[in-house]
């Protein structure tokens, strides 16, 4: 699967893209990515008990919000885009 990633997450991570194996839940893929680049992006991405999207996440599969599908519980699929955007705020 694809990941692409946007704002302070390319900043973090040093990449645009990457492909992944799919894991079994987007859960499973946050913790994943958590892991690999660290402490930053896990305050990005997951809650403070790790068992939900980050509120300033924005998070889609294959162009949908996955607030609109099964939240962290979505599955995933190796032929899935997962695009990671920062809550972006201003005026």
């Amino acid at each position: 699967m694809q990941i692409r990633y946007f704002a302070n997450y390319r900043t973090i991570t040093g990449r645009r893209t990457e492909e992944v194996a799919a894991p079994a839940t987007m859960l499973a893929l946050l913790e994943q990515l958590s892991t690999r680049y660290g402490a930053e992006l896990r305050r990005w991405l997951l809650s403070a008990d790790g068992l939900a999207k980050g509120e300033n996440a924005v998070i889609l599969l294959n162009g949908r919000h996955i607030e609109h599908l099964d939240g962290v519980a979505t599955t995933l699929k190796e032929e899935d885009v997962v695009s990671l955007f920062p809550l972006v705020a201003g005026g």
